[in-house]
């Protein structure tokens, strides 16, 4: 038994020497053909030529500057706000009665129509500048009463639309810091909506009714609305000052970061102890479409479409180049199995690709922000964790697409056959993907189950439930998870690495 034992471990350890020696000799010939490190470098190259162009290409100097909520991510505040100081702690009640939307088509010209996020109710804001803290409760144009806080914190409240037949009340507490907002159908009866926390709210806040109104989606794009409440006169409790209600434009009356619609002002009329309150913008963490001019870091790493088909072509010239030569021979003489060649061959090639994408987009990144930001390009902020992502990401896609062209190298033994495939596979949808008339269904597809669907991990934007928006992979925001996009991506390489390995060993070299 034991001679047994021990020869089977030798034979292990021979198994494995022999692979060890396999990959030696892989690496030796890698390193040894110029025009294979010279793609490498190529590929390291490309991104940092891109990113370069990319940060040096727009000019936004002067630019007015994006407002920023407490969490430091940008946000739209824009709206319009009638309002009073109250001092410590107070209450304020109010019921409404309409809210009505529609898309303005010229001076005096309103085409009606429903926004679903369109907005009026009470709010207590620390401030009137863009930007600061606050807590609101409101009715909404279709998604029912609805408590938000920090531009990125929604929850629902009562369902259904509100007509004078079926208003809406709502109340807004404060103690301190906490405030707490409520709702009801007839005003004896209240459902508590949510409860938040605002530090830094300071001993007086200014409280009141606001109007907001986003962006509608129109076609492929969107457009500026407007839309006017009706409210009954508020009821106030506790610390108020008592000075008279003060209509502001919270933000700019311009078509800039909220959507705001041309030619539009924000208003608010008193009669019959009513008052009507007209306002646009919207209350809401930024994305894309009512951010344009925003950079990503997506938008900094363009050039992985060239360093791609670098390393697509150094993939796929890795095996096809002996298959020319006839050197393919030579090399499965060399080894026992053949299979065991082409894995040497994928873990070589995947190693040196990554450390050539890792080594060009660590460097890329931060140089092409700093570029952007020095022309007065905003870059959307992301924490250090997606950008340990977004590097490593790129690197793992440009590695395992060059593993997929080796693969397609090997099932073709042609190098013009192997790199067109490939391109076509990953390069094509990204660039179809990017054209901005695409339909958002047929560039969703595309992103999904094509291996272009492994550039989610270069996606840094949010999605938010509140915020109607294109999200479109055109616009930054793929269908799947940045990981999952890539594990489809690596499927389509461990498939066809097989499906290679297949043929390789059974047909002749």
């Amino acid at each position: 038994m034991t001679p047994a034992v021990t020869s089977h471990r030798h034979g292990q350890r021979t198994d494995r020497d022999g692979f060890v020696q396999v990959l030696h000799a892989e690496w030796t010939k890698f390193r040894t053909v110029r025009a294979w490190l010279i793609g490498m470098v190529a590929a390291t190259l490309l991104l940092l030529l891109f990113a370069v162009l990319t940060g040096m290409s727009s000019d936004q100097k002067g630019a007015p500057p994006v407002p920023t909520g407490p969490g430091g991510k940008p946000v739209s505040d824009s709206f319009y706000f009638v309002h009073q100081p109250l001092s410590g702690n107070g209450s304020i009640t109010v019921s409404v009665s309409s809210l009505k939307s529609g898309i303005p088509e010229g001076p005096g010209n309103l085409r009606p129509g429903t926004v679903p996020w369109a907005k009026a109710g009470l709010i207590v804001k620390q401030g009137i500048h863009q930007g600061s803290s606050y807590a609101a409760i409101m009715v909404t144009g279709g998604h029912g009463v609805r408590m938000q806080d920090a531009y990125v914190n929604d929850r629902p409240g009562l369902p259904g639309p509100v007509s004078a037949e079926s208003p809406r009340r709502l109340r807004l507490d404060r103690s301190g810091d906490t405030i707490t907002g409520y709702a009801s159908t007839d005003g004896a009866h209240w459902t508590k909506v949510g409860t938040v926390q605002l530090s830094g709210l300071g001993p007086t806040a200014q409280v009141g009714l606001f109007v907001a109104s986003p962006p509608a989606l129109d076609g492929m794009g969107t457009a500026g609305s407007v839309s006017t409440a009706v409210f009954d006169a508020p009821r106030l409790r506790g610390g108020w000052v008592h000075a008279r209600w003060t209509g502001d434009q919270v933000g700019p009356e311009s078509p800039s970061f909220a959507g705001y619609p041309e030619d539009t002002s924000g208003s608010v009329t008193g009669s019959d102890g009513r008052l009507t309150v007209t306002g646009a913008g919207d209350i809401a963490p930024a994305t894309r479409e009512t951010l344009p001019t925003g950079g990503t870091l997506r938008d900094i790493l363009t050039g992985t479409f060239a360093a791609l088909i670098a390393v697509i072509v150094v993939g796929a010239l890795f095996i096809t180049t002996e298959y020319r030569s006839e050197m393919i021979r030579l090399t499965l003489a060399a080894s026992p199995g053949r299979s065991r060649v082409l894995a040497a061959k994928a873990i070589v090639l995947w190693a040196v690709t990554f450390v050539a994408g890792l080594l060009g987009t660590v460097i890329a990144t931060p140089l092409g922000e700093r570029l952007a930001q020095d022309n007065g390009v905003y870059i959307f902020p992301v924490p250090f964790s997606t950008e340990l992502r977004v590097a490593f990401g790129t690197a793992a896609l440009l590695a395992t697409a060059s593993v997929l062209a080796l693969s397609a190298g090997a099932i073709f033994r042609h190098s013009a056959a192997a790199v067109t495939t490939v391109v076509l596979a990953i390069v094509l949808p990204y660039i179809l993907s990017a054209i901005p008339f695409m339909p958002a269904s047929a560039a969703e597809w595309l992103t999904r189950v094509t291996p272009g669907a492994a550039f989610a991990v270069q996606q840094t934007l949010v999605e938010y439930d509140q915020v109607a928006s294109h999200y479109t992979p055109y616009n930054g925001y793929y269908p799947l998870a940045p990981w999952a996009g890539f594990a489809v991506l690596a499927a389509y390489a461990i498939v066809s690495l097989f499906a290679a390995a297949v043929l390789l060993s059974r047909r002749d070299a």
